[in-house]
């Protein structure tokens, strides 16, 4: 995640809308978030984590306390945030509780918390994910950055007093924040798995136990042993049954065949009714059947004639075909007639066109022998070309030379005259720089002196308070006491009353020891309890610890303001008439020192650059003069060649002609009169071979024609043939003419349906008539039964065939169902072992998972510490060399007390003593430099794995005080480390070397009217 821009209105000390454009501090910047006490710069780092998540980086506010006092009634307290995650931009805002003024009307109303979440395209283009719950802006948060509200302070920001807790997490806080960050829920997911898993096996085998004893159940017994016993008790009444269920069988069997006897018998006498029904219908149709025989005998003589039929169709086809042929034959022999007599007109024609061509062919010759000549003049062309460029060169090259020259020597002439001012300037410079240093010893003087004042007036103000302090409370212990001794003296004297009240008429008074009591004391006032007592007294006891707490608070610091004094005193007389001067004319001076300085600096290097550049300037000198005048010689050279080649040029023009002294229209020309003559032979040609094929093709059509006039002549004789056969061939068969034959004609599936009808009832009638008569043959001697009779008896054997067989089955369910529960109970028994086999690995493996053995890590804690252990070589690194070698990070691979998570905590390796302790021994400078380190390996090894959160961002609020001068430089040696990185780094602190080394900052500027920002650049 990447801040983009930060709107902040009345929230925390910002009264009015601040806004902080972090994109303005660079593209990658280290920057120190500046100002005094209490100005807000912790805020600007609240106001971020609470726009994401509702909370304050440490957690102690909630939004609903970060109003500013003295912010505008109508303003109201909200926080836009701007921020990228990898390639998205997104903007949310978010409104705590609060009393806002009413639209209309006086007085105040609640304003409900709400938050808007937005992604931003690359076009600018605004889509709402979150239109106002504060719970949803939240969770989508979390699901953006994958990290919650804990987690984002303990990775991207380490707040002010809280950067111990990323050391002191214990193991499983600390899977909690790494899990998120490395995107191991996988293993978490084993590990739930395999316990699903076991848990499963072990319901399995609580149900197996249960379905076990349901078996039994089921049967109504209550072990193994009833039911074998049963089983043994039940088995020969089973044999008993089932022979008495044999014989009631084999009765029945009996008296059904009877029955079954009587009941074909029956059916005999009504099958030879219905057969002589059938055998009367058949008559009936014998009359279509001979009607239908003699249309297909007609047919079939009709076949036998139907191939001369076809022969005389084929015959007349055949001639009109002839007809056709002899015809487009007669057409194409005039058209090759007519083709021939022009091609004949244009071969006549070729004696012109060969003169034509012959004297194409002369001129092509006397063109193609100027192209040698031609060439040399193109040849001597460019040569001359090519030399007067080479002259203007020449010449070119001589002016540059001689300019090179001249200003050569200006610039040796000019440099010459410098050396003397320089050479005063350089000789100034160690006088300069003692004056600088001196100077700066004096300002460093002056501004302790300043700082002493500053305590001395800090102090002084601070007794004044205390001594008024001090005076309020002896006052306060004064009343204390008063009220204290007015109690006790109203006890006192209300005692006398107290005892005359519990006096009685005869009886001594405990003080005289009269038995008469004639005036009793009274009080007028009421008696104080002895709480009250006991209140009074613990009151003026506490006043008097504060008074003398404070009179040793004015007393330290009255001896406190006595040695600021003096050391104010000690700085002033060491300044002596310094301590006169303002702090901004020291300034003023001190920069004069430096630019002189800075001045003697530039004069030494540049007098000693000069005098290099002059030693060369006179070698270069020398060598440009050699140049000039080799470039002199080469000119004239050249101007002498470049004369002879024109005078060559000017005779090879006069023998060429004008028109043609260009080889491009030469070779034009050329070119042209080359396609007249190619163009003149390919039509001698084409005429040539036209004709030819003329002549071939009118004697080609001429046999054509003969061929078909012979072929229409032999159809036509043989279509007469033809017909005197069908004519001869339908008297014989007995048909009239073609139209009887053709009415005839039957289809092969007419054919074959009047065939196969006419078998069909032929096959009806004889097998209608052998089943009649093998049927009357077998009840000529047969009396029809009486069929209830039989099947009466039939029903009695019936019943008692049933009632034996519902005996028999009985017996043979109940042994069958104790046999099945027999290999039911061996069944359970298998599946129990078998899950228990599997229990033993499944259920080891989840116990090892799930950390329930060994040293209680866990899959995913042990995946986590193979990745703490790249974290924290990363961080080791940076702290070792933050503490100078000394301190090393390692994880604690001791097993935690008790069931307590382990794995995952930290103890730190003392180079010096050669221990290793608890993180929680270092001191708090070493525990920032740990938490800063540790908080930047993690960053490092994130996004090292692939599917890692991107942080490339970190915030550090305070924690930099606590470290030595060496200690911080090397902490922000390794912040400007990352910067070139790639990270975004803020920084809160109140150390001043941060400010000198940190340019680039965002000012938090306090006032009486709220703060406010100011982006300050290098």
């Amino acid at each position: 995640m990447r801040p983009l821009i930060l709107n902040m209105s009345a929230f925390g000390p910002f009264a009015s809308t601040q806004e902080v454009d972090f994109s303005a501090l660079g593209t990658n910047p280290l920057f120190l978030i500046n100002g005094p006490t209490g100005a807000g710069k912790t805020t600007i780092l609240d106001a971020i984590c609470f726009a994401l998540y509702g909370k304050t980086t440490g957690d102690e506010r909630e939004g609903s306390q970060m109003r500013c006092d003295v912010a505008d009634d109508n303003l109201l307290t909200e926080v836009t945030f701007s921020f990228s995650l990898g390639d998205m931009q997104y903007r949310i805002r978010r409104v705590p509780e609060q009393d806002r003024a009413k639209k209309s009307g006086e007085g105040f109303t609640v304003q409900k918390p709400e938050a808007q979440l937005y992604r931003i395209d690359k076009d600018g283009t605004e889509h709402l994910l979150v239109a106002s719950k504060v719970s949803e802006a939240t969770a989508e948060i979390e699901l953006l950055t994958g990290l919650d509200a804990d987690q984002f302070r303990q990775v991207m920001v380490l707040p002010q007093g809280k950067f111990r807790e990323l050391l002191m997490a214990d193991s499983k806080d600390r899977e909690k924040i790494f899990s998120q960050l490395f995107q191991t829920q996988i293993y978490r997911k084993i590990e739930d798995k395999l316990k699903l898993q076991a848990s499963a096996i072990r319901n399995e085998v609580r149900d197996g136990r249960n379905k076990r004893d349901g078996i039994l159940q089921s049967v109504e017994l209550g072990s193994d042993e009833a039911l074998t016993a049963e089983l043994t008790e039940i088995s020969p009444k089973l044999a008993s049954a089932s022979e008495s269920k044999e014989l009631a069988t084999s009765a029945l069997i009996e008296i059904n065949k009877q029955f079954e006897s009587a009941k074909v018998l029956i059916s005999d006498f009504e099958q030879e009714g219905k057969l002589k029904q059938v055998a009367a219908s058949l008559a009936a149709q014998k009359e279509g059947v001979v009607q239908s025989q003699v249309r297909l005998d007609n047919a079939q003589k009709a076949e036998q004639v139907k191939p001369v039929y076809d022969q005389l169709l084929a015959r007349e086809a055949e001639a009109t075909q002839a007809q056709v042929n002899v015809t487009q034959m007669t057409s194409a022999k005039t058209a090759a007639e007519e083709k021939l007599a022009l091609c004949q007109t244009q071969f006549a024609a070729l004696s012109e066109l060969d003169q034509v061509l012959h004297q194409a062919q002369s001129e092509e010759q006397a063109l193609t022998q100027l192209e040698p000549q031609l060439q040399g003049l193109d040849r001597l062309q460019k040569e001359v070309q090519i030399s007067n460029i080479g002259l203007n060169q020449a010449k070119e090259r001589g002016v540059q030379a001689k300019g090179n020259l001249d200003k050569l020597l200006a610039d040796k002439l000019a440099a010459e005259q410098q050396l003397p001012l320089l050479e005063r300037q350089a000789a100034e410079l160690m006088d300069v720089q003692q004056a600088l240093t001196t100077h700066s010893d004096i300002i460093e003087r002056y501004q302790q002196w300043q700082v002493a004042i500053g305590e001395v007036e800090k102090t002084t103000l601070g007794l004044a308070h205390a001594k008024d302090k001090g005076q309020l409370l002896r006052e306060g212990f004064k009343e204390s006491q008063t009220s204290h001794r007015q109690l006790q003296l109203i006890w006192h004297r209300g005692q006398s009353a107290s005892l005359a009240q519990q006096l009685s008429l005869g009886e001594p008074c405990p003080v005289c020891g009269s038995e008469e009591h004639p005036n009793p004391a009274q009080s007028e006032q009421l008696l104080p309890t002895e709480d009250e007592l006991q209140s009074a007294q613990r009151n003026e006891e506490l006043a008097n610890e504060a008074l003398s707490q404070a009179r040793a608070e004015y007393s330290s610091l009255m001896t406190k303001l006595q040695e600021q004094t003096r050391v104010r005193d000690e700085y002033q007389q060491k300044l002596g008439d310094c301590a006169l001067q303002t702090f901004e004319s020291l300034q003023s001076h001190q920069q004069q020192l430096k630019q002189q300085v800075q001045g003697a600096n530039a004069a030494t290097q540049q007098l000693a650059k000069l005098r290099q550049e002059l030693q060369a300037w006179q070698v270069k000198e020398q060598d440009l003069r050699v140049q000039l005048e080799a470039e002199r010689e080469r000119y004239h050279d050249i101007q002498t060649r470049t004369a002879s080649l024109q005078g060559q040029l000017d005779q090879a023009l006069a023998s060429i002609p004008e028109q043609y002294r260009s080889l491009e229209i030469l070779t034009a020309a050329i070119t042209q009169i080359q396609g007249r003559v190619t163009d003149y032979l390919q039509q001698i040609q084409n005429v040539r071979q036209t004709h030819s094929h003329a002549v071939e093709q009118d004697a080609a059509c001429g046999a054509s024609l003969q061929a078909a006039q012979l072929s229409l002549t032999q159809a036509q004789a043989q279509r007469e043939n033809a017909q005197s056969t069908l004519v001869s061939k339908l008297e014989t068969s007995g048909f009239s003419d073609k139209d009887a034959l053709i009415q005839s004609l039957l289809s092969n599936d007419e054919s074959k349906s009047l065939a196969d009808d006419i078998a069909k009832y032929a096959q009806e009638c004889a097998a209608n008539q052998a089943t009649l008569s093998q049927l009357s043959d077998k009840l000529s001697h047969q009396v029809k039964p009486e069929l209830p009779v039989i099947e009466a008896t039939l029903k009695s054997t019936q019943l008692q065939q049933r009632e034996a067989e519902q005996l028999w089955q009985g017996l043979h369910a109940r042994v069958t169902q104790l046999t099945q529960t027999q290999k039911q109970l061996k069944d359970a028994d298998a599946q129990a072992k078998k899950l228990e086999d599997e229990y033993a690995i499944i259920g080891t493996l989840a116990d090892v998972a799930n950390g329930q053995t060994g040293n209680k890590i866990s899959l995913q804690r042990f995946v986590l510490s193979v990745l703490l252990d790249d974290v924290l070589l990363e961080a080791s690194h940076r702290l070792q060399l933050m503490s100078k070698g000394r301190y090393r990070l390692i994880r604690k691979e001791d097993r935690s007390k008790g069931n307590k998570a382990s794995g995952l905590e930290l103890e730190v390796e003392d180079a010096y003593t050669s221990k290793v302790r608890p993180v929680a021994t270092l001191s708090g400078g070493e525990s920032f430099m740990a938490a800063l380190s540790m908080a930047l390996g993690l960053s490092d090894v994130v996004q090292a794995y692939a599917g890692g959160i991107k942080l490339d961002t970190l915030f550090i609020d305070e924690g930099f005080g606590s470290l030595d001068q060496d200690s911080l430089d090397l902490a922000i040696r390794t912040l400007m480390d990352l910067q070139s990185a790639g990270r975004m780094i803020g920084v809160i602190s109140h150390v001043s070397e941060m400010k000198e080394q940190i340019g680039t900052r965002i000012d938090i500027i306090k006032t009486a009217n709220g703060s406010k920002t100011v982006i300050v650049l290098p």
